[in-house]
């Protein structure tokens, strides 16, 4: 990592740190409280030790100081503890604020630029590296005033006291800082390359466990163990330089700090023994101030070799950030959403002129086309795969940027405010995806304002009450539908759009994965639902699209037929050619010679 870019992103880091500037104030004024108590600590205890060894006071004489030793000792760990739950608070608060930040992020993205990356790379994003970023926010930055501070405070009191001493730290703490700005070159660079390591780890492996059925019936177990082993390898590896890097700079700074403490015992040692004879403002020095400084001595250090310890954290979290940055300047073209409120008590019209339906990153994927949808009127959109169906129905829905015109009851959808457009959707799609929750928060989606009364009707209307009463509201369904079969799964997600209550019903191939029953009963609820609404159905299944007002035939990204089923079947064009190969599929079924 080039020296401008780890710049800058120790900039934005700092940066972020602002929003917590309060809990990261208290953590230094805490750490600042700590040494005073620390000075009063040593003083006493020198104190003590003199006043019984060379002047032979009587100990009952020396209670007032053996209880401020005490309260130093008490003071000074009721600081620490503080200043921890201070540390944490500050790192809390960045870090719920940058994953704010990220899932913002997402959301304007949409679904179709998320899906582009396996889940396990924006899981490692949202959570490992948001996380590795704590000890940066609760530890270094506080430690990095302190390591000035700190410091500073003791010399102030150590240089009155003997000045030879005073210099003897003067001289040899700015080795530490040295020391951890060269090996920080390295280690933000290790970091950097540990994070892109966990990133694709992650991601193979949550998209090898979603296939695992498919692996094994393709008798594919071994290529793909073989597959994560090496990418487990290479993390390994990473890792390790990683705590190569951690150990070497804990060491050399351990080797910094004793050699500065010896320095200083050995300075005194000759001074004791009368073959040094200078430091001490011609008073000579004492037991209480060969004490005092020794005793200061490993806690003048002590905040510097911790900040070498954090040093770790930092560029830690200066590797992590870099792919967050990298992901929050993504530059992609986006629908932004408006200010015009829908109205939809109406119902819902939709028309599109000269549409052009654009990739994330700007490529041309549908378009340019123009159609209607009514109204109350039902609408089917038909196509092989590949024609743009999903594209089209991403950009109707906000997901995808477009251009050309495409109005929603006569306003601009760049106009509209885009949570009032899809307040007024009710979407079942060909994969029923449900939580991780019970059937209650599935159905309402966490909704706290919906009665179990509007719950049960929901679930009558699209049949699948006949389960729910088995199971009860409170059934925990686990992830990925887990615990219900598909046919099921889809009736939850139709209860789930009876209770948004649309006025446009948006079905995206609802039955495709259905058995004969559950089918007809999701069909069922769905023609109950939308008689009155205007709704688009996307279908491979043509034979049913008889009752439908108006078919739109897409292919290759133009539309290239439209009208009712009498017309475009007998037109022998591409939708009579879909219809005679989808008759047929259906008669050769369970035909094996077909």
């Amino acid at each position: 990592m080039d020296k401008k870019k780890q710049r800058s992103l120790n900039k934005w880091l700092k940066q972020q740190s602002k929003l917590a500037k309060r809990w990261l104030m208290i953590a230094i004024s805490l750490g600042v409280l700590s040494s005073v108590f620390l000075i009063a600590q040593a003083a006493l205890l020198a104190s003590i030790l003199h006043q019984l060894i060379i002047e032979n006071v009587d100990k009952s004489e020396l209670v007032g100081h053996f209880a401020g030793l005490a309260l130093s000792v008490v003071g000074r760990a009721g600081c620490t503890w503080g200043r921890e739950i201070a540390g944490y608070r500050c790192g809390e608060q960045v870090r719920v604020y940058i994953r704010q930040l990220i899932l913002d992020k997402l959301r304007d993205l949409g679904p179709a630029y998320i899906k582009g990356k396996p889940a396990g790379t924006w899981a490692t994003l949202l959570l490992e590296q948001v996380e590795d970023m704590q000890d940066f926010f609760s530890r270094y930055l506080p430690q990095m005033s302190l390591s000035v501070m700190i410091p500073f405070v003791i010399l102030v009191v150590v240089f009155p006291v003997n000045w030879a001493a005073g210099l003897i730290f003067l001289i040899t703490a700015p080795l530490v800082p040295i020391f951890m700005a060269l090996v920080g070159m390295k280690a933000a660079d290790a970091n950097r390359k540990n994070f892109k390591a966990l990133q694709r780890l992650s991601g193979h492996f949550y998209d090898r466990l979603q296939s695992m059925t498919t692996i094994r019936l393709f008798d594919r177990t071994s290529a793909e163990t073989e597959v994560l082993h090496g990418a487990s390898e290479v993390f390994r590896t990473r890792t390790m330089d990683v705590l190569k890097i951690a150990f070497l700079s804990s060491a050399v700074l351990e080797f910094f700090t004793s050699l500065s403490i010896a320095m200083t015992a050995v300075y005194f040692g000759f001074t004791y023994i009368g073959e040094l004879n200078f430091g001490h403002y011609g008073a000579g020095v004492t037991l209480f101030a060969g004490l005092f400084i020794l005793i200061l001595a490993p806690e003048f250090y002590q905040p510097l070799r911790d900040l070498g310890t954090f040093y770790h954290a930092k560029q830690q979290a200066v590797g992590a950030a870099e792919s967050i940055v990298e992901f929050l300047e993504t530059d992609i073209n986006k629908v932004k959403s408006g200010d015009t409120q829908l109205n939809s008590d109406a119902g819902i019209s939709i028309e599109a002129q000269d549409l052009k339906v654009l990739s994330p990153e700007g490529v041309q994927l549908v378009g340019p086309i123009s159609f209607a949808l009514n109204t109350q009127q039902s609408t089917a959109l038909v196509g092989p795969s590949g024609a743009g169906k999903t594209s089209l129905i991403n950009a109707m829905l906000g997901f995808m940027p477009y251009e050309g015109s495409l109005k929603i009851n006569g306003v601009e959808l760049r106009e509209l405010d885009l949570a009032s457009w899809r307040k007024a959707i009710s979407w079942v799609g060909q994969n029923p995806l449900l939580l991780h929750g019970t059937i209650r928060d599935n159905v309402t989606l966490g909704k706290q304002d919906i009665s179990d009364q509007t719950v049960q009707q929901a679930l009558e209307q699209s049949f699948a009450d006949e389960f729910v009463q088995e199971h009860g509201l409170d059934y925990m369904i686990s992830d990925r539908s887990g615990g219900l079969s598909v046919g099921q799964s889809q009736r939850l997600a139709l209860a789930r759009a009876l209770i948004q209550n649309g006025q446009f019903w948006l079905l995206d191939e609802p039955t495709a994965s259905l058995d004969t029953r559950s089918e007809k009963l999701v069909m069922q609820g769905i023609n109950n639902r939308i008689q009155n609404n205007t709704a688009l159905l996307v279908t491979h299944q043509l034979a049913p699209l008889q009752s439908v007002d108006n078919i739109l035939v897409l292919r290759n990204g133009t539309l290239v037929e439209q009208g009712n089923f009498n017309e475009l079947s007998q037109s022998g064009g591409l939708f009579e050619e879909m219809l005679n190969a989808n008759l047929a599929q259906q008669d050769n079924k369970g035909n094996l010679d077909a």
